[in-house]
C-alpha cells in the first residue's frame, strides 16, 4: 500500500478566516462530499482528491450522514481515506457532518429528535472511525420535534464528546435566532450556520447572513457553484455526460435563454480577470466577510485544484 506523503507546503496556499468569534479557523475552501463520493466512486479517484485538498492547506471536510449514494457511503469513503492518508494529521483538521435528512427506514431515520440525533452521530463515527467530530450539524429544522429537544440532543452531544461544537443548516431566521439563543444559554454556543447561497441565490444577504454575523456565528456556503451550473460546463448548452442529464437535483428547465445569458456574461467577467468562471463565482461569496468557508465538490483532481486557485488568485 503506496504511503501518503505531503506534496507541498499546505499552509502557506490557503487562506484562514475566524468562524464568527470563536477560536476556530476555518480554510476559505472545505471539500465537501455530497457528490462523488459514493458507493460507486472510484477509492482511488477519492483519495487523491482527499490528499490534494490537504496538501492544498484545506482543512475542512463537510460530510452528512446520508451522503452517497447509498445512504453513509460518503462517510465510509472518508474513513477509508482517513485511516490510510489522514490519520496522522488528524489534530490539522476539522471533520464534519449532520443528521436531520432521510437516513434510515423508520419514524426515527430522519429529522430532529434527541434519538435521531444521536443514533446517527454513533453511526457517523463507526462508518468514519473517528472518535469524536470537529461540528456536528442539525442538517434542517424540524417541524414537529420541538427546537429545544434538537437544540439540548446537540448541546449532550457535545458534552459527551461526540463532537467539539454545534452547527445548524438551512434554519429560518426566525429558527436560528432561538436556536442560538438555546445554545447560548447552555454554554455551548452555535459555532457555525451552513446554507446555500452563490451568485445565482442570494436570498441568505437579507437576514441569515448579518443575523449570523450579530450572533458571533460562522457561516458556511454550499453549493457554491450551483451544482456546476456556475462552471464553464454549460456555457455552449447541456453535455451528454453531464450532472444535468443524470442528477434529480438539476433539471434541464432550469438553462434558460435569460440564465444562458447571465452565465456567459459572467464568463466574461472572470476572463477579464484571468479567472474561470467557477474561480470567479467562488472569489464572489468569498468578498463577504461574514464568509468562514466555501465548500467545493469535485469529481477530479484537476477540478478542485481549479477551486483552489481562487483562493491563490486573490
Amino acid at each position: 500500500m503506496e504511503n501518503y506523503n505531503l506534496t507541498e507546503p499546505r499552509y502557506e496556499a490557503m487562506n484562514y478566516r475566524r468562524c464568527g468569534r470563536s477560536g476556530i479557523l476555518l480554510s476559505e475552501i472545505s471539500l465537501g462530499f455530497w457528490h462523488n463520493f459514493g458507493g460507486a466512486a472510484d477509492p482511488e479517484v477519492c483519495r487523491a482528491i482527499v490528499e490534494t485538498a490537504f496538501d492544498g492547506g484545506v482543512t475542512c471536510f463537510d460530510l452528512a450522514n446520508n451522503y452517497g449514494p447509498p445512504y453513509g457511503s460518503a462517510e465510509e469513503m472518508f474513513g477509508r481515506i482517513f485511516a490510510r492518508s489522514l490519520r496522522a494529521h488528524r489534530d490539522e483538521i476539522l471533520v464534519t457532518t449532520k443528521a436531520g435528512h432521510d437516513m434510515w427506514p423508520g419514524p426515527y431515520g430522519e429529522w430532529g429528535s434527541r434519538k435521531s440525533l444521536f443514533a446517527s452521530i454513533d453511526q457517523s463515527l463507526r462508518r468514519m472511525g473517528l472518535d469524536y467530530v470537529d461540528i456536528f450539524y442539525s442538517h434542517r429544522p424540524d417541524p414537529d420535534t420541538p427546537l429545544e429537544e434538537t437544540m439540548q440532543a446537540l448541546v449532550d452531544i457535545v458534552r459527551s464528546g461526540r463532537a467539539l461544537y454545534a452547527g445548524i443548516s438551512k434554519y429560518p431566521p426566525a429558527m436560528a435566532s432561538r436556536a442560538y439563543a438555546y445554545l447560548r444559554e447552555a454554554h455551548v454556543p452555535c459555532l457555525v450556520y451552513q446554507g446555500r447561497y452563490n451568485l445565482l441565490d442570494r436570498s441568505q444577504e437579507e437576514e441569515i447572513l448579518p443575523q449570523a454575523a450579530a450572533e458571533g456565528v460562522g457561516y458556511v456556503a454550499f453549493s457554491p457553484l450551483a451544482q456546476g451550473l456556475l462552471t464553464d460546463r454549460y456555457l455552449g448548452g447541456i453535455p451528454a455526460d453531464s450532472r444535468m442529464r443524470h442528477s434529480i437535483f438539476l433539471d434541464e428547465s432550469v438553462l434558460t435563454p435569460e440564465l444562458l445569458a447571465r452565465l456567459r456574461a459572467w464568463n466574461e467577467a472572470a476572463a477579464a480577470e484571468g479567472l474561470t468562471l467557477a474561480q470567479y463565482a467562488l472569489r464572489w461569496i468569498l468578498r463577504r466577510p461574514e464568509v468562514s468557508s466555501v465548500i467545493v465538490g469535485a469529481s477530479s483532481v484537476a477540478q478542485l485544484k481549479d477551486s483552489l486557485k481562487a483562493v491563490r488568485a486573490r
